[in-house]
């Protein structure tokens, strides 16, 4: 058996899946509103109470298990893995000045992966959290710090890393993270399923998890959800894309290429001897809650006829401030003109949507990606036949529909897969 972990901004997840990749149990947790003292504590009672919901015949014949965690949320740490600090989620702002002062170093190099979230909490962290002597002072990514808790090793992952500064090409911290932070406070750097090692002894007793349990190095939950969403049967080949289709539009289009492009919130993940391109609009489901709830959205979608467009142009943000396709934290939301019919104040919406996601992929293909093919599609939105065929219509490729779109199922496939998920890659 197999166990993913996923933790998102709201709470975690965890599935069980067998060899064949059926699923044998999931577990949920939400976080609920925590005060800063209190999200670590949470972090760790909620792995431990997610894997103990589990059956025990189940716990006692895991073979391997991966945890994805919300990128660039970063905690400080001593070497037992005891929080120094409260830790930054991917969305403090705090960080500013490291930030700043990342991009001056590096310039335009490297700003995609570094410049805005992981390095800058760190070296924040290394200021602010009080001082235990820097060797024994570690900054680990959420999903790096869950893992420790179970394998006692401080590692972390190309994905997780990747806003830490990681170098793709060598697989190390490069030289000018090395001279804005000791790389001995950073993890040491391994591929995605990896194994890190067995699960500790005491704390597999603790858990009733069987001792010849594998750690494996985890993900983000992004690509966890990419993974989740991938067939086994057929996997993934350059130009196949996930779309996440949840609160924000979150695009990732598996290329042959490298894409980096801060400017316009694109960076590239490492996978195999391919890359995973993309980015994420605030645009998406959030804007949709604001003005319908989910009877009138059945309803009303309805009443639309897909396949005419709506003579309204909006740009559809919940509020201020765009990631990707554009980078532009002053744009404004567009929902005016405001017309008298329901039903096309939400067809206009939709057609927003679905004309931000097909310049996403169409803005990674100018910067050298490989041609979008065909389209997954993932999360609440994915459900909405009338917004499916309005994206199809735009995309002009073929869209499904995700059998499992659930992070933790993705790191469930990882745990299970490890390493040969990624294309010219074998299990170690």
């Amino acid at each position: 058996m197999y166990l993913g972990i996923d933790y998102g901004t709201s709470g975690a997840r965890a599935c069980v899946i067998a060899p064949s990749g059926e699923i044998e149990d999931m577990a949920r947790i939400d976080f609920g509103n925590l005060a800063d003292f209190e999200i670590a504590a949470s972090w760790r009672d909620t792995l431990f109470s997610l894997i103990t919901q589990i059956p025990v015949g189940l716990r006692k014949r895991l073979a391997a298990l991966a945890i994805d965690g919300t990128s660039a949320s970063v905690l400080a740490c001593d070497e037992a893995f005891i929080p120094a600090h409260p830790p930054l989620l991917y969305n403090d702002a705090r960080a500013t000045e490291q930030a700043a002062l990342i991009r001056q170093v590096v310039g335009g190099q490297h700003a995609a992966g570094a410049a805005t979230s992981g390095l800058a909490k760190a070296l924040w962290l290394n200021r602010y959290a009080g001082q235990r002597g820097s060797m024994s002072r570690r900054y680990l990514n959420q999903a790096d710090w869950l893992s420790g808790l179970l394998s006692g090793q401080a590692v972390s992952d190309y994905h997780n890393a990747l806003k830490m500064g990681v170098d793709l090409e060598t697989g190390a911290w490069p030289a000018w993270v090395a001279g804005l932070i000791d790389v001995h406070a950073l993890p040491k750097l391994v591929k995605p399923g990896q194994g890190i090692g067995l699960i500790d002894r005491p704390r597999g007793r603790e858990l009733g998890i069987n001792p010849d349990c594998l750690i494996r190095a985890g993900t983000t939950d992004s690509i966890a959800a990419f993974l989740a969403a991938g067939d086994a049967a057929h996997p993934p080949q350059p130009g196949d894309a996930v779309t996440s289709l949840g609160s924000t539009l979150v695009l990732k289009l598996l290329s042959e290429k490298r894409v980096d492009a801060g400017e316009y919130g694109i960076y590239s993940h490492w996978f195999g001897n391919q890359w995973l391109a993309g980015g994420a609009s605030n645009a998406g489901g959030a804007v949709l809650r604001q003005h319908f709830d989910d009877a009138e959205l059945i309803a009303l979608s309805r009443e639309i006829n897909p396949e005419r467009t709506s003579e309204l142009d909006y740009y559809p943000l919940p509020a201020k401030g765009e990631r990707f396709p554009y980078h532009d934290p002053a744009r404004p939301p567009c929902l005016e003109p405001r017309p008298e019919s329901r039903a096309e104040f939400l067809h206009a919406i939709l057609q927003g949507l679905a004309k931000i996601e097909a310049l996403g992929y169409a803005k990674l293909a100018e910067l050298g990606a490989t041609h979008l093919r065909s389209v997954v599609s993932a999360g609440g939105g994915a459900k909405n036949p009338t917004y499916s065929r309005i994206r199809a219509r735009l995309l002009q490729v073929p869209l499904s529909q995700a059998s499992q779109d659930e992070a933790c199922y993705g790191s469930a496939r990882l745990a299970r897969h490890g390493r040969t998920l990624f294309p010219g890659e074998h299990d170690a």
